[in-house]
């Protein structure tokens, strides 16, 4: 439990991108369930390499989470940086335009 805390703030300080609390929620759980699960595997009652081959299923698992969540983030972003884009294109024409009138008001 406090190794998934300790991962949750370790992400939560080192991460730049500004994310939803949805995304912030996604990561803390599966950090957690990551945390959980290696923990409980580790104790579990098993052969070495019955422990290492459900640790690397279960990292593998949490790999494709994150590249799952983080695919969905830069679609997020992308489709952010094209709503600015356009904003400002409607800015810098509208900015023009009166530019444009003032020249032919003076």
């Amino acid at each position: 439990m406090y190794l998934g805390i300790f991962v949750i703030k370790y992400i939560a300080n080192t991460n730049q991108i500004i994310m939803k609390d949805d995304t912030k929620v996604v990561i803390a759980l599966l950090a957690g369930l990551a945390a959980g699960a290696a923990l409980g595997i580790l104790f579990a009652p098993d052969a070495g390499s019955e422990t290492r081959d459900k640790l690397a299923e279960s990292l593998k698992n949490l790999g494709d989470s994150i590249k799952e969540t983080a695919a969905n983030e830069i679609n997020n972003l992308s489709g952010l940086k094209d709503k600015v884009i356009s904003n400002l294109k409607t800015k810098v024409k509208s900015v023009e335009e009166e530019y444009q009138d003032d020249i032919e008001h003076a």
